[in-house]
């Protein structure tokens, strides 16, 4: 496919415009296209936090998007399937065929960008079942779901850094933004979750206070400590309880291996 011309959908009827240089742009191009097609998508990763933060276009929060990431359901595999066909990706066969249960890759030839198109859950250095929340909001996850997508990062870097304080500092921790409470009932069963997540936020707020000319700084510090404190005051269940006898002896997390020259898994 040429920049700047369209392609043709599988019925040779309705042309499709071409991949949008911009990753914003072409993700919003995917979710206008898969509504078209009557498929489940949204965005997550840094994309997903581009589109739903100015913050993120700020001097010190910017930075490259080299893949998009994409939440779909099971369900409609074969939809998926056919919609990045037309699209114009190219599938990973074989990685598809032995994970496309759970993941899938689509390659843009013309960008040499990569789609990582999750399936029912996010499965990284923990899982997080997201089968439920896809109608929650027009063209991501949920932001809380896209916070803890980038604290659940044990390997943190500085992408992830960004895309956290970007989050803390265009959002409130309200049910309908970051919505704090959810973040906290929901780690509140799994402690592994919580060490990882209670460890990346101190690693998040150490990286925002080098960072002198930060906007929304106080926001971004007050966000930090009403999560901490939601998450500290909500009660743990026997379960949590019970792993946190034992505590970092044991390791809590996974280590998520390297897919297609990913930092850590996760381009995003």
């Amino acid at each position: 496919m040429t920049r700047g011309h369209t392609s043709t959908g599988s019925a040779g009827s309705k042309e499709i415009p071409a991949a949008a240089d911009d990753p914003g742009a072409e993700a919003r191009r995917m979710l206008r296209l898969a509504a078209n097609a009557g498929v489940t998508v949204r965005v997550l990763g840094g994309v997903a936090v581009s589109l739903c933060c100015p913050t993120a276009q700020c001097p010190y929060l910017a930075r490259a998007y080299r893949d998009i990431d994409f939440a779909v359901l099971s369900g409609e595999g074969r939809g998926v399937v056919d919609l990045f066909a037309t699209a114009g990706y190219e599938a990973d066969e074989e990685f598809n065929a032995l994970h496309g249960r759970h993941r899938m890759f689509f390659w843009d030839p013309q960008h040499c960008r990569e789609a990582d198109v999750f399936v029912d859950k996010f499965t990284m250095c923990h899982s997080f079942d997201f089968s439920q929340r896809l109608s929650l909001a027009p063209e991501t996850l949920p932001l809380a779901d896209l916070l803890l997508f980038k604290l659940q990062v044990m390997e943190t870097n500085e992408k992830d850094y960004k895309d956290a304080i970007a989050l803390l500092a265009d959002h409130t921790l309200d049910a309908e933004s970051l919505d704090a409470d959810g973040i906290a009932r929901f780690l509140s069963v799994d402690w592994g979750w919580w060490r990882t997540v209670t460890l990346v936020l101190d690693r998040v707020e150490a990286y925002a206070r080098e960072l002198p000319g930060l906007p929304h700084r106080d926001q971004v510090e007050e966000n930090i400590r009403g999560l901490r404190a939601a998450i500290d005051a909500h009660p743990k269940s026997s379960r949590w309880k019970l792993r946190a006898r034992v505590g970092e002896r044991k390791r809590w997390y996974e280590v998520p291996e390297e897919a297609h020259g990913g930092e850590d898994g996760n381009e995003g």
